[in-house]
């Protein structure tokens, strides 16, 4: 299921976005504030984030850049929640980073459909194209990884792991988000599982010399990088 994370300090407001993304389907995650907002992706990392203009401390436009200068965080796409409907205030939000406006006031039907339109776009990145560094190529369509002529034999929660990988370069993940995005939400297992299939999906590239490029941050996660881990 894709996580919203809602971040809007209007009661009034949020509880109508809750109660109609949750009837969509939706997992929801709620924040008044940029600060417990962060706190949200600490624990749950979205897939997508509705942001207000107009938030106590800190702005949504000032949330925004904050997010983009994270490498964990600067691919979630979002769209912003604003009154404002200058021209002006509109590009602002698309140079910090912001993907789609929604007006208010707004209908939830057009927000859910907003959403879907921004995940759609989102998607096509990478979609079933192969996905390359070098020789090393993951093919998600045929479901097969190969460097050069040959190929490379992995098992299927390998596979889904060095998937998430190449398309998510540079960005650091923990264990949980780890879980989350490759495992999924429903599924309770170790945390320490992952450093399992972590180093079975090793094994396999280092006869390949693509070990490297999945890297460990002591204290913090995995990433997969174009730079090699020596």
């Amino acid at each position: 299921m894709t996580t919203v994370l809602i971040v809007e300090d209007d009661i009034a407001i949020r509880e109508m976005i809750v109660a109609s993304l949750s009837a969509a389907e939706f997992v929801v995650l709620e924040a008044a504030d940029a600060d417990t907002a962060l706190i949200r992706l600490g624990d749950r990392l979205a897939d997508l984030i509705l942001v207000d203009w107009m938030l106590p401390g800190q702005s949504g436009i000032e949330f925004v850049r904050r997010l983009k200068r994270d490498p964990a965080m600067r691919e979630i796409p979002l769209i912003m929640l604003t009154a404002k409907g200058e021209e002006y205030d509109k590009l602002r939000g698309f140079e910090a980073g912001v993907d789609d406006y929604v007006s208010k006031p707004f209908s939830t039907r057009e927000l859910i459909a907003r959403i879907h339109a921004v995940l759609r776009r989102v998607q096509v990145h990478g979609g079933d194209q192969p996905i390359r560094l070098g020789a090393l190529c993951l093919d998600p369509a045929g479901h097969r990884v190969s460097v050069g002529s040959e190929a490379i034999k992995l098992g299927p929660t390998e596979f889904k792991l060095l998937n998430f990988f190449m398309t998510h370069p540079e960005r650091l993940f923990d264990r949980s988000q780890l879980l989350d995005r490759v495992w999924g939400r429903n599924v309770y297992i170790e945390e320490r599982t992952v450093d399992v299939h972590i180093r079975r999906l090793r094994k396999a590239l280092s006869p390949h010399g693509y070990q490297g490029h999945i890297q460990t941050v002591h204290g913090s996660g995995y990433r997969f990088s174009e730079q090699a881990q020596t």
